[in-house]
């Protein structure tokens, strides 16, 4: 899918795609933080109807209700084709040891097999994170393994 980013000088951002139903569907991402859905009309393509307005809390909640999941859910389908393949999701608590660190620093592939495959931070996903990556309190992980390799990033992004 192609994504228009404009900027939209003294409001902010707008982000504009076309749907497969075809209908032309802009965002935009205000500099106050609030966001608005809009409609392009099929008549008028300059001319847009206001469908949803989100407070900057409201946008993070639907970002972590459409993203985390369905980044699970390809990883989950993925892993019904390959016998032996789990995905999980792993949160990093406030109390994480690695909070702070880079996520080398958790050695989690070489220790349980297990790889970290993208990071869900508020509404953005960090697809196939690098070892310089800081780990922040509240990311999700998306691991892809054993489901022992899975415990075991569970347990070491807990204790250590």
């Amino acid at each position: 899918m192609d994504v228009k980013e404009v900027l939209l000088p003294g409001v902010g951002l707008r982000y504009e795609f076309t749907s497969h139903q075809g209908d032309r569907i802009g965002i935009i991402a205000r500099r106050g933080g609030d966001f608005d859905v809009v409609l392009y009309g099929p008549e008028d393509p300059d001319r847009a109807r206001p469908v949803l307005h989100l407070a900057d809390d409201e946008a993070e909640a639907v970002a972590q209700i459409l993203g985390a999941p369905r980044i699970a859910e390809r990883f989950t389908e993925l892993s019904r084709q390959v016998p032996g393949l789990e995905t999980g999701q792993v949160r990093v608590v406030a109390g994480s040891p690695y909070v702070g660190h880079p996520l080398g620093d958790t050695r989690a592939r070489t220790r349980t097999g297990a790889s970290i495959v993208a990071i869900v931070r508020n509404d953005e996903v960090l697809a196939s994170p690098g070892p310089a990556e800081t780990l922040r309190a509240q990311d999700v992980l998306i691991v892809v393994g054993t489901e022992d390799g899975i415990a075991g990033v569970e347990q070491i992004i807990a204790k250590g």
